[in-house]
Protein backbone atom coordinates (compact mmCIF):
# COMPACT_ATOMS: atom_id res chain seq x y z
CA UNK A 1 0.00 0.00 0.00
CA UNK A 2 1.55 3.41 -0.53
CA UNK A 3 1.90 6.44 1.88
CA UNK A 4 -0.86 8.80 2.39
CA UNK A 5 -1.77 11.10 -1.03
CA UNK A 6 -0.74 14.32 -1.20
CA UNK A 7 -3.56 15.90 -3.20
CA UNK A 8 -3.90 19.42 -5.16
CA UNK A 9 -6.98 20.51 -6.39
CA UNK A 10 -7.25 22.48 -9.52
CA UNK A 11 -10.43 24.76 -9.77
CA UNK A 12 -12.12 26.38 -6.83
CA UNK A 13 -15.90 26.93 -8.17
CA UNK A 14 -18.68 26.03 -5.55
CA UNK A 15 -17.94 21.94 -5.71
CA UNK A 16 -14.41 22.54 -6.43
CA UNK A 17 -14.00 24.40 -2.94
CA UNK A 18 -16.08 21.30 -1.40
CA UNK A 19 -13.26 18.75 -2.76
CA UNK A 20 -10.52 20.82 -0.62
CA UNK A 21 -12.51 21.13 2.30
CA UNK A 22 -13.74 16.99 1.96
CA UNK A 23 -9.24 16.08 1.39
CA UNK A 24 -8.40 18.12 4.91
CA UNK A 25 -10.65 16.00 7.23
CA UNK A 26 -13.06 13.82 5.56
CA UNK A 27 -10.97 11.54 3.27
CA UNK A 28 -8.80 9.23 5.34
CA UNK A 29 -5.53 8.42 3.38
CA UNK A 30 -5.36 11.64 1.66
CA UNK A 31 -4.41 15.38 2.55
CA UNK A 32 -4.86 18.73 0.87
CA UNK A 33 -0.98 20.39 -0.07
CA UNK A 34 -2.38 22.64 -2.62
CA UNK A 35 -5.11 24.29 -4.40
CA UNK A 36 -5.11 26.40 -7.68
CA UNK A 37 -7.67 29.06 -9.48
CA UNK A 38 -7.31 31.77 -11.88
CA UNK A 39 -8.49 33.82 -9.49
CA UNK A 40 -5.41 34.17 -7.10
CA UNK A 41 -7.45 35.99 -4.50
CA UNK A 42 -9.84 32.86 -4.55
CA UNK A 43 -6.93 30.22 -4.14
CA UNK A 44 -5.14 32.21 -1.53
CA UNK A 45 -8.78 32.42 0.71
CA UNK A 46 -9.17 28.55 -0.24
CA UNK A 47 -5.99 27.54 1.09
CA UNK A 48 -6.09 29.63 4.41
CA UNK A 49 -9.82 28.42 5.01
CA UNK A 50 -8.37 24.65 4.22
CA UNK A 51 -4.66 25.09 5.69
CA UNK A 52 -3.22 24.28 2.37
CA UNK A 53 0.40 24.92 2.28
CA UNK A 54 0.46 25.83 -1.53
CA UNK A 55 -1.91 28.64 -3.25
CA UNK A 56 -1.39 28.67 -6.93
CA UNK A 57 -2.94 31.14 -9.76
CA UNK A 58 -1.82 29.26 -12.49
CA UNK A 59 -2.17 25.48 -12.86
CA UNK A 60 0.86 24.13 -14.08
CA UNK A 61 2.65 25.26 -11.25
CA UNK A 62 0.05 22.90 -9.12
CA UNK A 63 1.17 19.81 -11.29
CA UNK A 64 5.02 20.14 -11.42
CA UNK A 65 4.94 20.41 -7.78
CA UNK A 66 6.84 17.39 -6.84
CA UNK A 67 5.11 16.93 -3.14
CA UNK A 68 1.54 16.20 -5.10
CA UNK A 69 0.56 13.02 -5.82
CA UNK A 70 -2.70 13.53 -7.21
CA UNK A 71 -4.25 16.58 -9.34
CA UNK A 72 -8.67 16.59 -8.95
CA UNK A 73 -9.41 18.74 -11.53
CA UNK A 74 -12.91 20.74 -11.07
CA UNK A 75 -12.29 23.29 -13.71
CA UNK A 76 -15.20 23.98 -16.31
CA UNK A 77 -15.35 21.28 -18.52
CA UNK A 78 -13.34 23.58 -21.62
CA UNK A 79 -10.65 23.25 -19.33
CA UNK A 80 -10.76 19.79 -18.53
CA UNK A 81 -8.33 18.55 -21.38
CA UNK A 82 -5.86 20.86 -21.17
CA UNK A 83 -5.28 19.96 -16.92
CA UNK A 84 -5.79 16.46 -17.27
CA UNK A 85 -3.21 16.23 -20.49
CA UNK A 86 -0.50 18.56 -18.24
CA UNK A 87 -0.83 16.53 -15.16
CA UNK A 88 -0.67 13.07 -17.40
CA UNK A 89 2.78 14.42 -18.42
CA UNK A 90 3.70 15.15 -15.32
CA UNK A 91 3.24 11.45 -13.31
CA UNK A 92 0.48 12.57 -11.56
CA UNK A 93 -2.61 10.25 -10.75
CA UNK A 94 -6.01 12.01 -11.86
CA UNK A 95 -9.27 12.20 -10.87
CA UNK A 96 -11.34 14.66 -13.13
CA UNK A 97 -15.11 16.06 -12.76
CA UNK A 98 -17.82 14.61 -15.61
CA UNK A 99 -18.25 15.72 -18.41
CA UNK A 100 -14.88 14.35 -19.32
CA UNK A 101 -14.46 17.51 -22.19
CA UNK A 102 -16.65 19.11 -24.91
CA UNK A 103 -14.75 17.51 -27.69
CA UNK A 104 -14.56 13.77 -28.69
CA UNK A 105 -11.43 14.27 -30.15
CA UNK A 106 -9.88 16.15 -26.84
CA UNK A 107 -11.60 13.27 -25.12
CA UNK A 108 -8.97 11.17 -27.44
CA UNK A 109 -6.53 13.06 -26.54
CA UNK A 110 -6.95 12.73 -23.03
CA UNK A 111 -7.02 9.11 -22.98
CA UNK A 112 -3.92 8.74 -25.04
CA UNK A 113 -2.17 11.33 -22.59
CA UNK A 114 -2.89 9.19 -19.68
CA UNK A 115 -1.73 5.79 -21.40
CA UNK A 116 1.38 7.10 -22.74
CA UNK A 117 2.34 8.35 -18.95
CA UNK A 118 0.96 5.18 -17.71
CA UNK A 119 -0.91 7.18 -15.43
CA UNK A 120 -3.85 6.45 -12.92
CA UNK A 121 -7.23 7.98 -14.10
CA UNK A 122 -10.57 7.98 -12.93
CA UNK A 123 -13.85 10.18 -14.23
CA UNK A 124 -16.02 11.25 -11.43
CA UNK A 125 -20.16 9.97 -12.28
CA UNK A 126 -20.89 10.51 -8.55
CA UNK A 127 -24.21 8.76 -9.22
CA UNK A 128 -22.52 5.45 -9.17
CA UNK A 129 -21.53 5.76 -5.81
CA UNK A 130 -24.85 7.07 -4.45
CA UNK A 131 -25.72 4.27 -2.08
CA UNK A 132 -29.14 3.74 -3.94
CA UNK A 133 -28.10 3.71 -7.88
CA UNK A 134 -25.13 1.17 -6.11
CA UNK A 135 -27.54 -1.29 -4.30
CA UNK A 136 -29.94 -1.20 -8.12
CA UNK A 137 -26.21 -1.81 -9.90
CA UNK A 138 -25.85 -4.90 -7.56
CA UNK A 139 -29.73 -5.57 -7.70
CA UNK A 140 -29.37 -5.77 -11.02
CA UNK A 141 -26.35 -8.21 -11.87
CA UNK A 142 -28.28 -10.37 -9.26
CA UNK A 143 -30.99 -10.91 -11.43
CA UNK A 144 -33.96 -9.58 -8.93
CA UNK A 145 -35.28 -8.06 -11.91
CA UNK A 146 -34.82 -10.65 -14.44
CA UNK A 147 -33.53 -9.12 -17.27
CA UNK A 148 -33.84 -5.29 -17.88
CA UNK A 149 -35.56 -3.96 -20.76
CA UNK A 150 -36.31 -0.34 -20.23
CA UNK A 151 -34.75 2.46 -18.64
CA UNK A 152 -36.38 5.62 -17.57
CA UNK A 153 -34.38 8.50 -15.96
CA UNK A 154 -35.81 12.18 -14.99
CA UNK A 155 -33.55 15.06 -13.92
CA UNK A 156 -34.70 18.17 -12.64
CA UNK A 157 -33.27 21.44 -11.05
CA UNK A 158 -34.45 23.50 -9.61
CA UNK A 159 -34.09 26.68 -11.09
CA UNK A 160 -31.38 26.76 -13.85
CA UNK A 161 -27.74 27.99 -13.56
CA UNK A 162 -26.91 31.85 -14.47
CA UNK A 163 -27.58 32.02 -18.50
CA UNK A 164 -24.01 33.14 -19.05
CA UNK A 165 -23.07 29.57 -17.76
CA UNK A 166 -25.91 27.36 -20.18
CA UNK A 167 -24.25 29.06 -23.66
CA UNK A 168 -23.55 25.71 -25.08
CA UNK A 169 -19.67 27.05 -25.71
CA UNK A 170 -19.29 26.79 -22.02
CA UNK A 171 -21.78 24.51 -20.50
CA UNK A 172 -22.29 21.78 -23.99
CA UNK A 173 -26.15 22.48 -23.33
CA UNK A 174 -28.45 20.96 -21.63
CA UNK A 175 -28.14 16.90 -22.58
CA UNK A 176 -24.02 17.50 -22.45
CA UNK A 177 -24.30 19.25 -18.53
CA UNK A 178 -26.93 18.08 -17.47
CA UNK A 179 -27.85 15.08 -19.42
CA UNK A 180 -24.70 13.31 -19.00
CA UNK A 181 -24.98 11.65 -15.50
CA UNK A 182 -28.11 10.23 -17.02
CA UNK A 183 -26.77 8.91 -20.31
CA UNK A 184 -24.03 7.67 -18.12
CA UNK A 185 -26.44 5.79 -15.99
CA UNK A 186 -28.65 4.46 -19.10
CA UNK A 187 -25.02 2.61 -20.22
CA UNK A 188 -24.10 1.06 -16.62
CA UNK A 189 -27.18 -0.37 -16.42
CA UNK A 190 -28.07 -1.46 -19.51
CA UNK A 191 -25.30 -1.26 -22.31
CA UNK A 192 -24.93 0.59 -25.17
CA UNK A 193 -26.83 2.96 -26.85
CA UNK A 194 -27.48 2.76 -30.79
CA UNK A 195 -29.26 6.45 -31.20
CA UNK A 196 -31.39 8.87 -29.72
CA UNK A 197 -34.25 11.24 -30.89
CA UNK A 198 -34.97 14.56 -28.87
CA UNK A 199 -37.23 17.13 -28.67
CA UNK A 200 -36.85 20.45 -26.16
CA UNK A 201 -37.07 24.24 -25.91
CA UNK A 202 -36.86 27.09 -24.02
CA UNK A 203 -40.42 26.46 -22.76
CA UNK A 204 -39.77 28.36 -19.04
CA UNK A 205 -36.98 31.03 -19.72
CA UNK A 206 -36.91 32.50 -22.99
CA UNK A 207 -33.25 33.81 -22.38
CA UNK A 208 -32.15 30.42 -21.92
CA UNK A 209 -33.02 30.44 -25.76
CA UNK A 210 -31.60 33.67 -26.67
CA UNK A 211 -27.97 31.70 -25.65
CA UNK A 212 -29.03 28.53 -27.66
CA UNK A 213 -29.97 26.20 -25.19
CA UNK A 214 -33.08 24.64 -23.58
CA UNK A 215 -34.32 24.25 -20.70
CA UNK A 216 -36.47 21.34 -20.71
CA UNK A 217 -35.90 18.30 -23.12
CA UNK A 218 -36.69 14.37 -23.47
CA UNK A 219 -34.78 12.06 -25.50
CA UNK A 220 -35.66 8.55 -26.11
CA UNK A 221 -32.95 5.79 -26.86
CA UNK A 222 -32.90 2.95 -28.70
CA UNK A 223 -29.79 0.16 -27.05
CA UNK A 224 -27.74 -1.93 -29.66
CA UNK A 225 -29.81 -5.03 -28.25
CA UNK A 226 -32.95 -3.73 -29.21
CA UNK A 227 -34.03 -2.25 -25.66
CA UNK A 228 -35.34 1.09 -25.37
CA UNK A 229 -34.93 4.46 -22.59
CA UNK A 230 -35.91 7.52 -21.71
CA UNK A 231 -34.50 10.64 -20.36
CA UNK A 232 -36.12 13.94 -19.08
CA UNK A 233 -33.93 16.99 -18.33
CA UNK A 234 -35.92 20.27 -16.56
CA UNK A 235 -34.00 23.50 -15.64
CA UNK A 236 -37.39 24.47 -13.87
CA UNK A 237 -38.21 21.89 -11.46
CA UNK A 238 -39.28 24.90 -9.17
CA UNK A 239 -40.41 22.65 -6.44
CA UNK A 240 -37.13 21.09 -5.56
CA UNK A 241 -34.30 19.02 -7.08
CA UNK A 242 -35.52 16.00 -8.42
CA UNK A 243 -33.48 12.77 -9.55
CA UNK A 244 -35.19 9.60 -10.02
CA UNK A 245 -34.53 6.43 -12.20
CA UNK A 246 -36.47 3.45 -12.86
CA UNK A 247 -35.31 0.40 -14.78
CA UNK A 248 -38.33 -2.32 -16.20
CA UNK A 249 -37.38 -5.89 -16.25
CA UNK A 250 -39.09 -9.14 -16.66
CA UNK A 251 -39.17 -9.58 -13.36
CA UNK A 252 -39.62 -6.66 -12.08
CA UNK A 253 -39.03 -3.01 -11.56
CA UNK A 254 -36.34 -1.03 -9.20
CA UNK A 255 -37.34 2.64 -8.67
CA UNK A 256 -34.52 5.06 -7.56
CA UNK A 257 -34.27 8.41 -5.77
CA UNK A 258 -36.60 10.56 -3.53
CA UNK A 259 -38.49 14.17 -3.85
CA UNK A 260 -38.59 14.22 0.21
CA UNK A 261 -36.27 14.91 2.29
CA UNK A 262 -36.57 14.61 5.68
CA UNK A 263 -38.63 11.97 6.83
CA UNK A 264 -41.47 13.69 8.14
CA UNK A 265 -45.40 14.17 6.65
CA UNK A 266 -47.44 17.33 8.25
CA UNK A 267 -50.98 15.51 7.81
CA UNK A 268 -53.77 19.02 8.58
CA UNK A 269 -57.03 19.39 7.18
CA UNK A 270 -57.16 17.99 3.82
CA UNK A 271 -53.58 18.19 2.94
CA UNK A 272 -50.66 15.73 3.73
CA UNK A 273 -47.19 17.41 2.85
CA UNK A 274 -43.46 17.14 3.31
CA UNK A 275 -40.38 19.14 2.48
CA UNK A 276 -38.49 18.34 -0.90
CA UNK A 277 -34.82 18.46 -2.09
CA UNK A 278 -33.59 21.51 -2.12
CA UNK A 279 -30.03 20.95 -4.45
CA UNK A 280 -27.72 18.55 -5.93
CA UNK A 281 -24.62 18.90 -2.96
CA UNK A 282 -27.76 18.15 -0.29
CA UNK A 283 -29.04 15.28 -2.46
CA UNK A 284 -25.71 13.45 -3.55
CA UNK A 285 -23.05 14.56 -0.87
CA UNK A 286 -22.04 11.42 0.57
CA UNK A 287 -21.77 9.94 -3.11
CA UNK A 288 -19.13 12.70 -3.73
CA UNK A 289 -17.11 11.66 -0.40
CA UNK A 290 -17.45 8.07 -1.20
CA UNK A 291 -15.93 8.93 -5.03
CA UNK A 292 -12.85 10.48 -3.96
CA UNK A 293 -12.56 8.35 -1.24
CA UNK A 294 -12.82 5.58 -3.91
CA UNK A 295 -10.51 7.43 -6.07
CA UNK A 296 -7.46 7.67 -3.18
CA UNK A 297 -8.36 3.81 -1.87
CA UNK A 298 -7.85 2.77 -5.99
CA UNK A 299 -4.14 4.83 -6.06
CA UNK A 300 -2.98 3.69 -2.70
CA UNK A 301 -3.72 0.04 -3.55
CA UNK A 302 -2.69 0.05 -7.03
CA UNK A 303 -6.51 -0.99 -8.22
CA UNK A 304 -7.97 -0.32 -11.28
CA UNK A 305 -10.08 2.83 -11.56
CA UNK A 306 -13.93 2.13 -12.19
CA UNK A 307 -14.46 4.59 -14.59
CA UNK A 308 -12.23 5.73 -17.38
CA UNK A 309 -11.71 7.86 -20.18
CA UNK A 310 -13.64 6.09 -22.31
CA UNK A 311 -17.06 5.63 -19.96
CA UNK A 312 -16.65 9.56 -20.26
CA UNK A 313 -15.94 9.23 -24.01
CA UNK A 314 -19.38 7.05 -24.88
CA UNK A 315 -21.38 8.82 -22.80
CA UNK A 316 -20.64 12.15 -24.19
CA UNK A 317 -21.26 10.80 -27.37
CA UNK A 318 -24.63 9.54 -26.52
CA UNK A 319 -25.24 13.37 -25.43
CA UNK A 320 -23.88 14.97 -28.71
CA UNK A 321 -26.17 12.51 -30.63
CA UNK A 322 -29.08 13.97 -28.61
CA UNK A 323 -27.96 17.60 -29.00
CA UNK A 324 -27.41 17.00 -32.80
CA UNK A 325 -31.22 15.49 -32.81
CA UNK A 326 -32.54 18.35 -30.78
CA UNK A 327 -31.64 20.22 -33.58
CA UNK A 328 -32.46 18.36 -37.04
CA UNK A 329 -35.87 16.90 -35.70
CA UNK A 330 -34.73 13.55 -36.22
CA UNK A 331 -33.19 10.13 -34.62
CA UNK A 332 -28.93 10.52 -34.61
CA UNK A 333 -26.95 7.42 -34.43
CA UNK A 334 -24.61 6.99 -31.57
CA UNK A 335 -20.88 7.54 -33.44
CA UNK A 336 -18.47 5.05 -31.86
Amino acid sequence: MKKALSIGVVGLGRLGSQYARYFTSRIPGASLHAVSDVQAGVAKAVAAETGAPKAYADYHDLVVDPLVDAVVVMTPTKLHGEVVIAAAKAGKAIFCEKPLTLDIREGRAMEAAVAKNKVFFQLGFMRRFDRAYAAAKRQIEDGVIGEPLVFKSTSKDQFPPPVEYLRPSNSGGLFIDMGIHDFDLARWYMGEVSSVFSVGGALAYPEIGKVGDVDNGLSTLTYASGKIGMISLSRSGIYGYGIQTEIVGTKGTLQIGYDRETAVLVMTKGVISHDTVPGFYERFEQAYISQLQDFVDNVRHDRKPPIVCQDGIAAQQIAIAATKSLHSGRAEAVKA
